[in-house]
């Protein structure tokens, strides 16, 4: 049985769960998921940027670019975006 997380969409709208609280930290920030009780870090200053931009997007994609993410690099934070939404910490936006 595969651990890996389910393909994440790109080209979809996503956002920050309703129930998730961002701490800033030196090394990029804090996330708690108050509903599962999860602690998520995020240890990538751009992928932090890629989270906070994400609901004045209409796409993931559109978020990454905005925070500077290079085509080069888009399938590693694809990754990070997948692990961020089978943890619930991220939930697709209806648009």
């Amino acid at each position: 049985m595969s651990t890996d997380p389910a393909p994440f969409e790109l080209d979809g709208a996503w956002e920050l769960d309703a129930q998730v609280s961002v701490r800033p930290e030196r090394f990029g920030a804090l996330l708690y998921h108050f509903g599962t009780r999860r602690l998520s870090f995020l240890k990538n200053p751009t992928l932090l940027a890629v989270v906070r931009a994400l609901p004045a997007h209409a796409t993931a994609r559109a978020a990454c670019a905005e925070a500077g993410v290079a085509p080069a690099e888009l399938s590693r934070y694809r990754g990070a975006l997948a692990t961020l939404a089978a943890s619930r910490m991220i939930r697709p936006r209806s648009v």
